[in-house]
C-alpha cells in the first residue's frame, strides 16, 4: 500500500472508539495492530495459544483486548484503556473506553483529549440508543473528525443497500443536534473480523471506492493545526535566582510554563492577566538553548522586558489577543463524584494553573444521555451532564471550550476532600 505524506503525518494522532460491548470494538483494536504489524511476536504467539485452546481456527484478535473486557465484568471499573501503536509515518493513541451510559464519566474522560473518534454500529442493527449517547457525547467534548464505522458487514453479505440506510439514518440524527454542520464526518463499511476496509482491501466490497480505515487515521489532522489558535500561557512557576554575585542574573526573573495553545515569538507584546500589565518578550529560553519562538505543547520559560509582579495562575496572552478575566461561567459539566453536586456548598475550580472558590449560580437545564431531551433539574448525580453556571471568587482568564480546549476546560474539585468531582466545558 502506498501511502500519502501529508505534511503533518508524522505527528501523533490520538483517537478513540466508541461502541457497545458487542459490536466489535475489541476486534477492531486488535486488527488495527495485527495488520498494521505493530503487534509484538510473544503477544501474538500466547494469543495463537489461547485461540487453539478455545478451538478456534484464526487468531482470535479481540484477545489484545478482552483482559481489561474480563476485569471489567469483574466490577473492576478501569477509567480508560490506552493502547499505543505506530505505522511508518505516523504514532498513534487509542482511548478505549466503556460504552455503558453508567460509564459516561469514562467517555468524557477519553474523548476530552482525543481529535478523532470512531463510533462502531452493527451492520445488522443500525443506529441505536448508544450510537446516539456516544455521538453526542464526542460532539460535546468538541472531537471535530468522526467516522462512523458500520462494522460485521460481513453478517449482511456486504450488502449496499443495508449500508446506504445507515449512513442516511445515521445523518439524519447528526442534522438534528447540530453535529452535522460543525464536524467532518465519514463513512466507512468493515469488517474488524475479516480485516475488510481496516488496513487492507479485500474484494468483498467493491462498490465502496472511498479510504481505508487506516487510510482515513493517516491523513487525519493532527491536535492545534486546523486554525489559528489564540496564544495562552498559564505561568506555572516564577524562577528566580535567590543570591547571586552575578549582577545579569540578579534580575533574571522567569515565568515558566507550557503553551497550551497557539505561538509566541522575541518582540511579541504580551499581556498578563488577571492584572492586564504589558510588555513585551525579551527571550524564550529552552532548558539552556535561547529560541526565536515557540509554539502549542512545548514548555518553556519566558523573560520579559519589564519587570513585572507575576505568579503562578496568571495568563500570559498576546495583547492583541486579549480579552476580559471573567468572575462567572456557563459551562457543561460532568459529574464524576458519587456524591451528588449541592447548590449550598462551595467548590474550588481549577483553571489551567489557576483556582478559584465558586459557588453554582444555577443548573440550567440536565441533558438526557439517551433522548438528548433537556430536563429541569437541581441536582446533579454521578455520569449525568448538565449546562451549569458557577459564580466564582477570582477572577479567570477563558476562552470557550469549541475555540480552545486548553482554556475552555476546568475540573470541579471538593473542598472538603480534595477530590475531583467534575469536568467542565465553558459555553
Amino acid at each position: 500500500m502506498t501511502t500519502h505524506h501529508t505534511p503533518h503525518n508524522d505527528s501523533l494522532l490520538r483517537f478513540m472508539t466508541c461502541g457497545s460491548v458487542d459490536d466489535g470494538k475489541s476486534t477492531l483494536i486488535g486488527r488495527l495492530l495485527f495488520d498494521s504489524k505493530t503487534i509484538l511476536a510473544d503477544t501474538l504467539t500466547q494469543m495463537s495459544r489461547t485461540s487453539e485452546k478455545r478451538g478456534l481456527s484464526a487468531v482470535d484478535l479481540s484477545l489484545l483486548t478482552d483482559g481489561l473486557q474480563a476485569e471489567r465484568e469483574q466490577g473492576i471499573t478501569i477509567d480508560v484503556a490506552y493502547r499505543y501503536f505506530s505505522t511508518g509515518t505516523r504514532k498513534y493513541i487509542i482511548a478505549d473506553a466503556p460504552g455503558h451510559e453508567q460509564y459516561t464519566r469514562n467517555m468524557v474522560t477519553a474523548a476530552s483529549t482525543a481529535n478523532l473518534a470512531i463510533i462502531l454500529i452493527d451492520a445488522r442493527r443500525g443506529v441505536l440508543t448508544q450510537t446516539r449517547r456516544h455521538s453526542y457525547l464526542a460532539h460535546l467534548v468538541g472531537i471535530q473528525h468522526i467516522v462512523v464505522a458500520v462494522n460485521k458487514m460481513d453478517l449482511v453479505n456486504y450488502d449496499q443497500a443495508s449500508y446506504d440506510k445507515i449512513c442516511a439514518d445515521y445523518l439524519a440524527f447528526a442534522k438534528e443536534i447540530g453535529l452535522a454542520q460543525a464536524r467532518d464526518i465519514r463513512f466507512i463499511p468493515i469488517s474488524a473480523l475479516a480485516g475488510d476496509m481496516l488496513v487492507d482491501r479485500l474484494d468483498n466490497m467493491d462498490w465502496y471506492q472511498g479510504e481505508t480505515l487506516l487510510e482515513i487515521l493517516e491523513k487525519a489532522p493532527a491536535a492545534h493545526t486546523e486554525s489559528q489558535e489564540a496564544f495562552r500561557f498559564p505561568v506555572q512557576f516564577v524562577c528566580r535566582p535567590h543570591a547571586s554575585a552575578d549582577a545579569e542574573l540578579h534580575d533574571y526573573r522567569g515565568f515558566m510554563g507550557r503553551i497550551e495553545s497557539g505561538e509566541i515569538a522575541v518582540g511579541d507584546a504580551v499581556t498578563v492577566l488577571p492584572n492586564g500589565y504589558q510588555s513585551k518578550v525579551k527571550a524564550i529560553q529552552l532548558g539552556e538553548a535561547n529560541l526565536h519562538s515557540a509554539k502549542t505543547e512545548q514548555s518553556v520559560t519566558l523573560l520579559l522586558e519589564d519587570e513585572i509582579d507575576t505568579s503562578r495562575g496568571d495568563m500570559i496572552v498576546k495583547t492583541s489577543e486579549a480579552h476580559e478575566p471573567v468572575k462567572q461561567i456557563d459551562a457543561f459539566v460532568c459529574w464524576l463524584s458519587e456524591t451528588p453536586l449541592s447548590t449550598a456548598r462551595t467548590y474550588i475550580i481549577r483553571h489551567t494553573t489557576r483556582e478559584s472558590k465558586a459557588k453554582v449560580g444555577a443548573i440550567q437545564y440536565k441533558v438526557d444521555v439517551n433522548t438528548l431531551e433537556q430536563q429541569a433539574s437541581s441536582d446533579l448525580k454521578m455520569n449525568d451532564i448538565a449546562r451549569i453556571s458557577f459564580k466564582l471568587a477570582q477572577a479567570l482568564m477563558v476562552d470557550s471550550y469549541s475555540a480552545n480546549r486548553a482554556t475552555g476546560a476546568f475540573i470541579v474539585i471538593d473542598e472538603s476532600t480534595n477530590n475531583t468531582v467534575g469536568a467542565g466545558m465553558i459555553v
